[in-house]
């Protein structure tokens, strides 16, 4: 399981190396997009938008998302400057009710470069302001716990990934927007993933998702029923 995470890690970074014509992975869901039928009329559909966390999600655990109108639009190895680049096409223009959003570690972990927590807030609170624009209602998630990445290791994640979702946490709260914290049940005495949830320290295996997904449930029937109570 480690390693089959590890090469996929490796190989998506090296996509992301080789595909510079188009940086922010557009293409990735092109035709999915093409294909996907606007929602009808009382359709509670989701957008969910993040990095591999949100990707491998319908592969490690398909369940959560058999008979549900979600859409997953998950990209392994995107930072928050890829996710801003490809926002309108992969969410806006799906006509969602409501947005998750999961991402940022790529960015503490360097996938395309050296980035402060200030950018990488400010690429999240863009999109967030995208949305809202679009009459998109958010779900902002916290960062996952990392002690440390196996492809980039050294960075010391474990108070950086702390200090950025104390900032989302903060914008949420004086923002009107549901958040949801994963780090608290998650982490380990180091900060870190705690080894039952994900073996290789970043991605969440059965067990992991398992303990997200009350937590988002949760939060989206919260946030489609203030979006009733707003139609009413």
């Amino acid at each position: 399981m480690i390693r089959r995470i590890f090469a996929l890690c490796i190989l998506m970074a090296l996509n992301q190396l080789t595909n510079a014509q188009d940086w922010a992975n557009l293409n990735y869901y092109r035709n999915a997009n093409t294909l996907l039928e606007n929602p009808t009329e009382n359709e509670d559909r989701v957008v969910f938008m993040g990095n591999s966390i949100t990707e491998f999600w319908k592969n490690v655990h398909p369940d959560f998302f058999v008979g549900k109108t979600y859409v997953n639009r998950g990209i392994g190895g995107q930072t928050t400057s890829q996710m801003l680049l490809r926002f309108r096409a992969d969410v806006v223009n799906l006509h969602p009710k409501v947005v998750v959003f999961l991402g940022g570690t790529n960015d503490i972990a360097g996938n395309t470069g050296d980035v402060s927590i200030d950018m990488i807030e400010d690429n999240i609170f863009s999109m967030i302001e995208l949305a809202q624009s679009n009459d998109i209602s958010v779900i902002l998630c916290s960062v996952l716990p990392v002690f440390d990445y196996p492809w980039s290791p050294g960075k010391e994640p474990a108070e950086k990934i702390i200090e950025l979702n104390n900032a989302l946490k903060f914008y949420a709260e004086t923002h009107d927007i549901t958040f949801v914290d994963f780090h608290t049940p998650m982490k380990d005495e180091r900060n870190g993933l705690r080894l039952e949830f994900g073996e290789d320290g970043v991605h969440p295996n059965a067990a992991g998702y398992l303990i997200m997904e009350p937590l988002l449930e949760q939060a989206i029937a919260l946030e489609l029923q203030k979006i009733k109570s707003k139609q009413n």
